[in-house]
């Protein structure tokens, strides 16, 4: 089981990727949105901001968060560490629900070039 250390380091790889990219993907990492990933498995959430191509993680919460983020993943920390590591796909994971992303109609087509 991964540690919230790994999901933070993850989480921080997952940023560092989306500012490198280019094209129609450097577009949708623009997006300037409030940001929480539930980690299920260890019952945290990295709370923070999408912005300037990169995730701000501004804080760590013991289970949800009381206000909704504009942007919402939801998995196991293994699950968050093997996508940001490319050994697993976001869409097959997201099809099968163990990873869940919630959103707006307009930010879920902008994310869907991040895919």
């Amino acid at each position: 089981m991964a540690t919230i250390e790994e999901c933070r380091v993850a989480l921080e790889k997952l940023s560092d990727n989306m500012q490198r990219a280019e094209g129609d993907v450097r577009t949708a990492a623009a997006l300037d949105r409030s940001v929480s990933c539930r980690i299920t498995d260890l019952d945290v959430t990295f709370v923070g901001r999408m912005t300037d191509g990169r995730i701000v993680v501004q804080d760590t919460l013991l289970g949800p968060p009381k206000e909704k983020a504009q942007i919402r993943l939801a998995m196991a920390g293994d699950d968050l560490v093997a996508l940001v590591n490319g050994e697993l796909n976001f869409a097959k994971a997201w099809g099968s629900g163990r990873v869940r992303l919630e959103a707006g109609l307009r930010d879920l087509f902008q994310l869907r070039k991040l895919l």
